[in-house]
């Protein structure tokens, strides 16, 4: 069987083609991985994660987005994990990401960032985003409590009625907090009142007033995609308290959400109290903890994993060429 000239000169010039190619890639990286890359995350601007209230960076190896960098980081996206206050007001944590912002902006050489928070780190990068629109691409939200969370407004009560008692456990929160955060390398000052002030209903409402962009107009809707800023505004979070009977932290969601009397919740921040922008879900079988794939990845096996979801947000971004 003879093979035709014409296919024979096509195969040739493919072959010559691809060895160019070969020879022009660095040399840890040849033709076949540039051709097949993974850049399914590859977000234009580096994206940046904000904990929430008593959270950390890194402790021990042990990642408070417990493998989530390394899943967005896999097909393309550059990630930095940062670390504020483990408890303080929203105002401070803001100004504390903000600094750390500007670093990334200064060594990587990007015109902006997106911010993704989880619980308070809602709120903080909202923060920044209002207060430091030309750092911001996108601000996303996981789970926060932008109208305030029903915890934080009994603790509040509590603060109220009996300020000598809510004085010492101010001192006994601040001096665990504190020692977390000296492990995890933070070096932050640490005032669990200002965030027990923050996190209620009336200090939230207080704070929108100062830094609206984002929320919705009315109770439990959305807002345009695009803040007045220019800032792309984005939010998901859960609605089941309990979801993997391995995870010991699922008991105390469950408790924690009964104080919502039935409204939809992850037990921690009701499902409408977190919308901001576009509300990509607010009914994911997930709770709190399970949004950022805490504890240790014992989520619930009948759902989207959370790295999942935050790879599909991050694609989402790219497409949008943020």
């Amino acid at each position: 069987m003879t093979i035709p000239f014409k296919a024979l000169t096509r195969a040739l010039s493919l072959m010559l083609f691809l060895l160019s190619l070969s020879m022009s890639m660095p040399a840890q990286a040849g033709w076949f991985d540039w051709l097949f890359k993974d850049t399914y995350t590859e977000t234009r601007y580096p994206i940046v994660l904000s904990h929430g209230l008593f959270g950390f960076d890194d402790i021990v190896g042990y990642n408070y987005w417990y493998r989530i960098p390394e899943e967005l980081r896999r097909s393309g996206a550059e990630v930095y994990v940062t670390q504020v206050a483990a408890a303080n007001s929203t105002e401070v944590r803001g100004e504390q990401l903000a600094r750390q912002v500007e670093d990334i902006l200064a060594a990587t050489g990007a015109q902006k960032v997106n911010l993704i928070g989880h619980s308070h780190g809602g709120p903080t990068v909202r923060y920044v985003a209002s207060v430091y629109p030309q750092y911001v691409a996108s601000a996303t939200s996981v789970a926060g409590p932008h109208t305030g969370a029903r915890m934080a407004d009994v603790l509040l009560g509590v603060q109220e009625n009996l300020p000598l008692t809510a004085e010492l456990l101010g001192d006994i929160v601040n001096a665990a907090v504190g020692f977390l955060d000296l492990i995890s390398g933070g070096g932050y000052d640490q005032d669990s009142l200002a965030a027990l002030y923050s996190l209620p209903t009336k200090g939230s409402s207080e704070f929108n007033s100062h830094y609206p962009e984002g929320l919705p107009q009315q109770a439990c809707g959305e807002a345009p995609e695009q803040g007045s800023n220019g800032v792309s505004y984005y939010s998901w979070s859960g609605a089941k308290p309990l979801t993997n009977v391995l995870d010991i932290s699922d008991a105390g969601m469950g408790l924690l959400a009964l104080l919502y009397l039935g409204e939809k919740n992850d037990g921690l921040v009701s499902s409408c109290s977190s919308h901001l922008g576009l509300v990509i879900r607010d009914d994911y079988r997930m709770n709190h903890l399970d949004e950022v794939n805490q504890v240790a990845g014992l989520v619930s096996p009948f759902e989207t994993n959370p790295a999942s979801v935050f790879r599909q947000h991050a694609n989402r971004l790219k497409n949008r060429g943020l």
